[in-house]
């Protein structure tokens, strides 16, 4: 069994994951918000967290796993989405409205991740679901004295617990100084945080022993991960932004009402993202969803290959040549599982992905590494070509395993240049009025990309790509141009008034 080494963002080192329970390996991650679609950073921890929970699947077995991620229904922002509707004339209920909107965007979710190749957790619990475990753990926080009730809200005492600020690796009077922190009358210290706040009638609420509210943020995971994985589990994991507070604070709650446990035996985070060098945000123009990115052609795969290009724990830039590097990659990837040919493809079955590749990935998720296994110069160095056709059911396997299952994109490029062969068809041999609309949509989109460059604006690069993929057209663009290929799904008609 191979030895699973990750860095523990508490102890700052690299560690061995030794499961409390080897039949059981339990993970829980922190999920969405559930009140609009999830932007590309909200997407940079599934794919981080999948392809961890793929290598704990791959050690320990699919059924020695539990996998928590859940989805928070309780939060201002998507009681601002409700009450927004609700001003606008909504005859439905404010309870109706806020459910609706979180069953929408939890569906939106479940699309997005499942094109990025991300599998289910085996838990995905809502918050709303799990409100009497929350006041049963705030009332035992209040009984060992973590917690006091003032004004209606319900705050835990930071003071009460020494070893707070361990994870993030400040002092309270530190983060006091350097932070800022809600001031209220209520408060017995600046850095105590809500367990529970009133609801007024336009708010959702609860009956509760400090009357009617809703719980604080932080409680929401403390009370699911404790009721679904109990007090001690293996990996809690989440993206650098949630290290503080709202990890500091779940292990602060958690330790303190349960202190027979040791909640988290290793903490990961992942850092954030960057797009162009830069920050994502609205302000910029550089903010954009996952959807945004599928519905303008770029594959899930090839947002996945760019994510684990980079090791989970440094800061990831999105680029427009990231991309384009990725679409190559991904395309090379399908290109060697499919040199079995098509009948052979359709009956490959995954066997036991290569051990460098599961090295890498035990090594605290060297993800570059281990991409770098599934390349085709790499492969070639170490296979001859009779032994890589014996060894398709492996790579098929170790690219299962990084989560990319391009039997489907291999098949559809066999069939596209069988289909070439057969008909006598030389790709972008289409004439109209004595033109080829593929090859003057390729220098077209050759120099739009030029200009996007100067410019850093690539929303006319993307609409035009997006047209052609709409036509069925694979879009390849490396350094030494663009080339359009005809796909199986590939309609001329749908080209008029792109040339």
């Amino acid at each position: 069994m191979a030895e699973i080494r990750l860095h523990d963002s508490r102890t700052r080192r690299k560690v061995a994951l030794a499961p409390l329970d080897p039949t059981n390996v339990r993970m829980y991650v922190c999920g969405p918000t559930v009140y609009d679609r999830a932007h590309l950073g909200n997407a940079r921890p599934v794919v981080v967290f999948d392809t961890l929970y793929r290598l704990l699947r791959h050690v320990y077995g699919p059924d020695h796993l539990t996998y928590v991620r859940n989805f928070t229904d309780v939060d201002d922002k998507i009681n601002a989405a409700a009450q927004a509707l609700k001003a606008a004339g909504d005859p439905r209920s404010l309870e109706e409205l806020i459910a609706v909107r979180s069953d929408e965007t939890i569906g939106w979710y479940h699309e997005d991740m499942d094109a990025l190749g991300a599998l289910r957790p085996n838990l995905e619990p809502r918050a709303t679901a799990y409100i009497a475990p929350m006041i049963a753990m705030i009332e035992t926080l209040i009984a060992k004295g973590h917690a006091y009730a003032a004004e209606g809200h319900v705050l835990f005492d930071v003071r009460s617990y020494p070893a707070y600020g361990a994870l993030s690796g400040r002092s309270v009077d530190d983060m006091i100084a350097g932070a800022r922190v809600e001031v209220a009358p209520y408060k017995r210290d600046p850095m105590d945080f809500v367990l529970w706040k009133p609801s007024g009638p336009d708010l959702p609420g609860w009956d509760s022993p400090w009357g009617r509210g809703r719980p604080g943020w932080h409680i929401e995971c403390s009370a699911m991960s404790h009721e679904l994985l109990g007090p001690s589990f293996d990996i809690h994991g989440g993206g650098i932004d949630l290290q503080f507070p709202h990890h500091e604070n779940e292990i602060a709650q958690s330790c303190c009402a349960h202190p027979e446990g040791g909640f988290a035996s290793i903490w990961m985070h992942n850092e954030m993202l960057l797009v162009e060098g830069k920050k994502m945000s609205k302000s910029l123009g550089n903010f954009f969803t996952v959807r945004d990115l599928l519905d303008q052609g770029v594959p899930g795969e090839v947002i996945r290959f760019v994510f684990l290009s980079t090791h989970y724990s440094k800061p990831m830039d999105w680029t427009e040549r990231k991309k384009l590097e990725a679409h190559r990659a991904v395309a090379e990837m399908a290109g060697m599982l499919g040199i079995c040919g098509a009948d052979a493809l359709d009956r490959l079955a995954p066997g036991t992905p290569f051990p460098a590749l599961v090295e890498a990935l035990s090594d605290d998720l060297n993800t570059h590494s281990a991409l770098m296994e599934l390349r085709k110069g790499s492969l070639r160095a170490q296979f001859r070509a009779s032994e890589l056709q014996d060894k398709l059911s492996d790579l098929y396997a170790s690219q299962l395993l990084l989560g990319f299952d391009l039997k489907t994109h291999s098949a559809a490029r066999l069939k596209a240049e069988q289909h070439d062969e057969t008909m006598g068809i030389i790709r972008a041999r289409v004439r109209v009025d004595g033109d080829e609309p593929l090859i003057v949509l390729a220098e077209r989109l050759g120099e739009l990309r030029d200009e996007a460059m100067k410019s850093k604006d690539f929303s006319s690069v993307d609409a035009l790509k997006s047209a052609l993929t709409a036509a069925g057209v694979e879009v390849q663009m490396s350094k030494a141009g663009v080339k359009l290929v005809p796909g199986p799904t590939f309609d001329a008609s749908k080209l008029g008034g792109l040339w």
